[in-house]
């Protein structure tokens, strides 16, 4: 399958559980339904991204540290080495996110809801 561009996948609350803030490198649980996903996408040859405010960070120590246990949790959850970003481009074709809600191109319409009640 060919296929351009890449996924980007929210950490805390989409591929991790998220409960309430504990600090920057704890991370919750494994979400398995989301876990083996992304497994399938890696299979697939699709490119995936942890996108996560965590690493927004100016402090460069702390964000090296925060890639650091993100690596290590994925690794424990049998995920490759993935790429950590909070940043989006041109390439980015998918975002799976619990806070986004989509909308339709050049509409302004909602695709679903916001589950915060924002309309």
């Amino acid at each position: 399958m060919a296929y351009s561009g890449w996924i980007g996948v929210d950490l805390d609350g989409t591929l991790a559980y998220y409960g309430s803030w504990v600090g920057p490198t704890h991370i919750g649980a494994p979400i398995p339904k989301m876990v083996e996903r992304v497994k399938r996408w890696i299979r697939e040859g699709i490119e995936v991204r942890i996108f996560t405010a965590r690493v927004s960070t100016q402090d460069d120590h702390e964000r090296a540290q925060i890639v650091i246990a993100i690596h290590d949790w994925l690794a424990e959850q049998g995920l490759p080495f993935l790429d950590v970003t909070c940043m989006k481009d041109f390439a980015m074709v998918e975002l799976w996110d619990d806070r986004a809600v989509q909308v339709k191109m050049n509409t302004g319409e909602p695709v679903g809801y916001s589950t915060r009640g924002n309309n």
